[in-house]
């Protein structure tokens, strides 16, 4: 599976735009839709470059839910888990709760885990919040 248009937009709801460098509540260097790797302080991006570094970004994110996880997933599940692990990084999805559950087929439950990730640096973050609210309704089919 790969990300869908849907998946691309929610994110960037999220996201927003940025098109100067800026450090993130967890202290990152970030640029455009939340892109981190190779960010510095004084980079910029234009929206395009930005929303090019967001596809690839999810396609590593793609391609670690496709690694990991062991069981059939919706289009919306595969995205909603997509933004989850573009925002977390693929060692957070790979030693969570989450995950295991899931390989267990245990759907419900690993729904639950999405909402105890809206930390950073330790601090509840009201914009995670929502966002982990909101991957957890298009996991479980709820618009």
């Amino acid at each position: 599976m790969k990300p869908s248009k849907a998946c691309v937009d929610f994110v960037k709801s999220f996201e927003g735009f940025k098109a100067d460098a800026y450090l993130c509540p967890a202290g990152v260097w970030t640029v455009g839709y939340g892109t981190t790797e190779n960010v510095e302080s004084g980079d910029t991006v234009t929206e395009e470059q930005a929303e090019s570094l967001l596809y690839n970004d999810l396609l590593e994110a793609s391609d670690s839910i496709n690694d990991l996880v062991d069981v059939d997933l919706t289009q919306a599940q595969y995205d909603a888990l997509c933004s989850f692990v573009y925002n977390l990084g693929r060692e957070a999805f790979r030693n969570s709760t989450l995950l295991r559950l899931l390989n267990r087929g245990d759907y419900s439950g690993a729904a639950k885990q999405f909402p105890r990730w809206n930390k950073a640096e330790g601090k509840v973050l009201a914009g995670l919040s929502r966002r982990r609210e909101s991957e957890q309704r298009m996991f479980e089919g709820v618009t």
